[in-house]
């Protein structure tokens, strides 16, 4: 019977809920036993991310229809975005939204860490195989590691509100070049802008801290938040050039795909997401 696309979805929706954490052991981690002690961290270089690029460039190649299915989202939300600032007074956080969406990442790219574990596995992949992260033995984890992140999203934004108010607040902009004019002409606009581009550092940070490894260290072992985190952590702490580096070349990524309107982002998220798998597997040991 052929479906419309609503019905469609709809049911592909109905049964991923149905299947959230059905997986035991012996299925999500085929021919090998599922592995519960705390890994340990490898020591690596710049070489290592050029080389975990390219093999996410490799992961984008071989699935570069699902894939880009699958981000399409990311300019659909732009041109919300675009459209709500154009006449709302949504204007002043546009990009506090845009940019963080960065530390919503590690939880959006969890589709494409499973594409590349199954990849790697020598299985056949499609972008429907994204959703089996609902059926992994660590999905309650997953989640509550996820919620920590739009936490902190959130968090992120009431700041940047709070910051808008204390200087070009509380009215909203009469227009975007008023706007554009009081945030970089105006002493209080370049308070705004400084203050703003700490504070969201701080938080991009903490995100790159906490969430790098641990997303994929949960959909690789049979672990905890705790667990999982600590050890992103641990990598973060015996490598902090590379992983600093990582970070930068993240947000540069980033910031190329959302001009304009996130439209980049269709090819720089998965490329970056398949990425950071490969990252992971080189930051810590089997």
């Amino acid at each position: 019977m052929i479906q419309m696309p609503i019905g469609w979805g709809w049911d592909r929706l109905r049964v991923a809920a149905q299947s959230i954490g059905s997986h035991n052991d012996a299925e999500h981690w085929p021919g090998q036993a599922a592995r519960t002690a705390v890994p340990a961290i490898r020591r690596i270089g710049i070489a290592d991310l050029g080389a975990a690029l390219n093999a996410g460039w490799r992961d984008f190649q071989a699935n570069r229809t699902d894939v880009i299915f699958l981000c399409v989202l990311y300019p659909v939300v732009g041109l919300v975005l675009g459209r709500a600032a154009s006449g709302y007074g949504f204007l002043p956080l546009v990009f506090p939204l845009a940019s963080g969406f960065a530390l919503l990442g590690p939880l959006a790219a969890l589709g494409l860490y499973e594409m590349s574990r199954r990849r790697e596995l020598g299985q056949e992949t499609s972008w429907l195989d994204a959703f089996a992260v609902l059926r992994s033995p660590s999905i309650g984890a997953i989640a509550l590691l996820g919620l920590s992140l739009v936490v902190l999203f959130l968090l992120w934004l009431g700041i940047a509100e709070a910051l808008y108010l204390a200087t070009l607040g509380p009215l909203p902009p009469a227009s975007a070049g008023g706007f554009l004019h009081d945030v970089f002409a105006t002493p209080a606009g370049w308070v705004m802008l400084v203050a703003g581009c700490g504070i969201g550092f701080l938080f991009a940070l903490l995100v790159l801290a906490i969430a790098t490894v641990s997303f994929p260290l949960l959909l690789d072992r049979d672990l905890g938040v705790d667990a999982a985190v600590s050890t992103s952590w641990r990598a973060m702490r015996a490598n902090p050039r590379p992983m600093l580096t990582w970070g930068a070349i993240v947000a540069a990524a980033l910031v190329l795909g959302s001009i304009p309107l996130l439209l980049g982002l269709i090819v720089v998220l998965p490329v970056l997401g398949h990425a950071t798998w490969h990252l992971y597997r080189r930051v810590v040991a089997d």
